[in-house]
């Protein structure tokens, strides 16, 4: 019996799979886990109905594989449905199967993975499986912030299906060969009359560069899994848990005079924060999470002295590091993760603020700008700055500044605090003398460069005590390192509440 489970479908089956270049339900497991670690449950499941002649279709562990086994010998819960099976389609028991594995997690504490490979509800049983869903994404919505929770997209996940994976903290897919939507491409074409592909509506690329579902898209289901593995590394098993740390045999004290030189004279001309980001972090290896979607802000995971860290940084080199939408939402969604987690978040600050015009207003950038506030403000876990450059007007405040419970806040000599560029303020404070001088352009770049003197610098917000430390940018890893470890015991609470109302 447990042979003819393993055989899921058929082999007939099993080959189309193949063809498709994609694993099995049982492969895609025994990849991902530790070599011999996975314990399969209910792999003697049949489902239960009697329509349209399903009582004569009937297979062991039906279209899902349940269970668990470790990942880097850590617990990890584990369900793959299987597309050999009635298309990989949630009947009743399959939902139950889900849902047993959810519940054993949230009881002991462990995170789960799911993969998916579906083709939907199973229609031979009507309301129950749409019932099997919505047990699933109460399970999802209960569990969150409890324990990680990762969506593996690996084939067709469509309409109700696509809601379970929405709610969970990653969603991985695989490039060429997974797709999401709610309604697919004839359903698209019959309401719309748009004419578009399984890929262009919804495949990895669309929803890693354009929607931002999609956290992470991988070259191939191997790597795919891969990748998996590693962002577990960084995360606790759930969230009464410290994440793990991991001696990486990098110098604590390392210096970087790398970072003292690039940061280009000209305020204008841009750089890449990733640099900086990979020069500070442990072995210069940086997890980058939402890589193509809304460039103009970096998030990930990283080690800093062993300590995983979660890391939010403005990029320079897209957009000038400005805030839209997209990027206020995806920095927002990144820093309720850390902070769900037990994560401390590290900020690389160059922003010259939020992205002006009747498009950004329209679709709601003061909603999207609130959210971005609204997690640097209930975050309790350890928050550290480093203004490396520009942190102008409302951006200031929200990009974890003193004032929203920021614990140690740097700044590098190149740091310009102000509520707006030099060039904006004196077309502002100076508007009538501009008007009145003989050579406006002259005047205009002597008020810009005493502004420039005065406010484009640090030491004024120093001054106050919106600064902790101005620094040399060399001496940023151990000096984040330092605050890491004096801020281990930290300890913040928000007001007893059911929960605040996030302006979502």
């Amino acid at each position: 019996m447990r042979a003819k489970s393993r055989l899921g479908g058929c082999e007939a089956r099993i080959e189309a799979q193949h063809k498709k270049g994609r694993l099995t339900a049982r492969e895609r497991i025994d990849l991902l886990l530790d070599k011999g670690s996975f314990r399969e449950v209910d792999a003697f499941v049949e489902h239960r109905t009697h329509d349209f002649d399903l009582d004569e279709q009937k297979f062991l562990s039906d279209s899902v594989i349940t269970g668990w086994g470790t990942i880097e010998g850590r617990l990890v819960y584990m369900f793959s449905q299987d597309f050999t099976v009635f298309g990989g389609s949630l009947g009743e028991v399959h939902a139950a199967k889900i849902c047993k594995i959810m519940d054993m997690a949230m009881k002991t504490g462990a995170p789960v993975v799911g993969i998916n490979d579906s083709g939907g509800a199973r229609i031979q049983e009507g309301v129950v499986s749409l019932g099997g869903y919505a047990d699933i994404f109460l399970r999802n919505t209960l569990a969150s912030g409890v324990i990680p929770q990762i969506s593996v997209i690996m084939g067709p996940c469509a309409g109700g299906a696509v809601y379970s994976p929405a709610l969970t903290d990653l969603i991985f897919m695989v490039r060429n060969s997974s797709y999401m939507f709610v309604t697919g491409p004839d359903v698209v074409k019959a309401v719309t009359h748009e004419d578009v592909s399984f890929e262009d509506l919804g495949g990895a690329s669309v929803h890693s560069e354009k929607s931002g579902v999609c956290h992470v898209a991988g070259e191939s289901e191997a790597d795919t899994l891969y990748l998996i593995r590693k962002v577990l590394g960084y995360l606790p098993q759930n969230n009464m848990e410290d994440p793990p740390f991991v001696q990486a045999g990098d110098d604590p004290l390392r210096t970087e005079e790398t970072l003292n030189s690039l940061i280009p004279e000209s305020p204008d001309k841009p750089y890449d924060i990733k640099e900086v980001i990979r020069l500070i972090v442990d072995n210069g290896q940086f997890f980058e999470i939402h890589e193509n979607f809304a460039m103009n802000i970096v998030v990930g995971f990283a080690r800093l002295g062993g300590h995983s860290v979660g890391i939010v940084a403005n990029q320079p080199a897209v957009l000038a590091g400005v805030l839209d939408i997209d990027a206020s939402e995806k920095g927002a969604r990144f820093v309720r993760l850390c902070d769900s987690f037990n994560l401390p978040i590290i900020t690389f600050e160059d922003v010259p603020g939020f992205l002006p015009g009747t498009n950004q207003e329209h679709h709601g950038i003061i909603r999207a700008g609130a959210k971005l506030l609204y997690a640097y403000c209930e975050a309790t876990v350890p928050k550290l700055t480093v203004i490396t450059r520009k942190a102008y007007g409302g951006a200031y405040c929200v990009m974890s500044s003193k004032h929203i419970r920021g614990d140690v806040n740097l700044a590098w000599p190149t740091a310009e605090i102000a509520v707006m560029g030099p060039d904006g303020a004196v077309n502002i404070i100076f508007r009538k003398e501009l008007e009145k001088a003989t050579d406006p352009v002259k005047r205009k770049a002597e008020l810009v460069a005493e502004y420039r003197e005065k406010f484009a610098n640090p030491y004024v917000a120093a001054q106050r005590g919106f600064i902790d430390d101005v620094i040399e940018p060399k001496e940023t890893r151990p000096r984040l390192i330092n605050a890491l470890e004096m801020l281990q015991n930290k300890r913040d609470t928000n007001p007893a509440k059911k929960h605040g109302n996030i302006p979502l």
